[in-house]
């Protein structure tokens, strides 16, 4: 038999490595806080975690002052939190959050902002009025605020009309609703119309969905969850709320809400407001611990 010669062995050698290690899965990256992500139907993409501006609908933050506020959006944006949330209702923080970014390219980063659906108001001079005060061309997504009974989708009709009119003048992207209770959470899986929901959510049902919107009691965590789960099989992005209790959870209970959050109720995207860049800091380690 003829001697086998160095170089059959090596090609024998390497060809047995490449089946070797076709055979043997792909290692899956590690998911992070700041991954973009997409949020259902909607084709936007977000950063998984948000920078709130409504503590206390905005309180916290309007008391840092200006210079304070720019300086921690800038921190957030540095650490790598290109979404930013923000509402009509949250008084003057459109305008603050349109100064802290100013110079800062547009298409770096996402805007969120939430309409009030009262009666008697022109939609697309509001939507307007919220872009010059954010000074933004357009709203990657505008959710209709706070609904809390179980007819606002028939309720909202022509809040609902008008962001697809918005759309189509290009000043706003995508849109959805943000909801209060368990009545108005039921009707969103259901609800064709929704890219985006945005849901409270933490692992102790703290300022969460119950009976009565609002309401002075634990919401029921488990029938949340089901709703998120809805939603997404639906095709529509989710973005919790409240993961930090509205300020109330200790450090690990606040790793614990995140937890439940993405492993649990499988969100995409939760937002967090903050007061400081430790804060921010927390929140990244928090949420980079919950998805490992």
């Amino acid at each position: 038999m003829a001697p086998f010669s160095r170089r059959a062995f090596l090609k024998t050698t390497l060809a047995a490595s490449a089946v070797a290690s076709s055979t043997l899965p792909l290692q899956a990256k590690q998911q992070t806080a700041t991954d973009w992500v997409t949020l259902g139907k909607s084709d936007i993409k977000v950063t998984r975690l948000a920078f709130g501006t409504g503590t206390f609908s905005g309180q916290v933050q309007r008391d840092l002052g200006q210079d304070q506020f720019t300086k921690l959006v800038r921190y957030a944006y540095d650490r790598g939190i290109r979404f930013y949330e923000t509402a009509e209702s949250y008084h003057e923080m459109h305008t603050m959050l349109g100064i802290a970014l100013q110079g800062v390219p547009r298409d770096s980063y996402r805007i969120m902002s939430k309409v009030t659906t009262r009666p008697g108001v022109d939609p697309q001079a509001k939507f307007d009025e919220l872009r010059t005060m954010a000074k933004t061309d357009y709203f990657d997504i505008m959710l209709l605020h706070y609904q809390h009974t179980p007819t606002w989708p028939e309720d909202t009709k022509h809040w609902q009309d008008a962001i697809m009119e918005a759309e189509h003048r290009e000043v706003i992207r995508s849109h959805g609703a943000s909801v209060h209770g368990l009545p108005a959470l039921r009707q969103v899986p259901t609800m064709d119309w929704l890219d985006v929901a945005m849901i409270r959510m933490n692992h102790k049902g703290t300022r969460m969905d119950a009976e009565i919107p609002d309401a002075d009691e634990l919401g029921n965590v488990n029938e949340v969850v089901t709703h998120v789960k809805s939603a997404h099989k639906a095709g529509m992005g989710v973005i919790s709320m409240k993961l930090v209790g509205e300020g109330v959870f200790n450090h690990e209970d606040r790793q614990k809400a995140l937890r439940f959050a993405f492993k649990n109720a499988g969100v995409d995207a939760v937002t967090i407001g903050y007061k400081a860049p430790n804060e921010v800091d927390e929140a990244i380690d928090n949420l980079n611990l919950a998805l490992a």
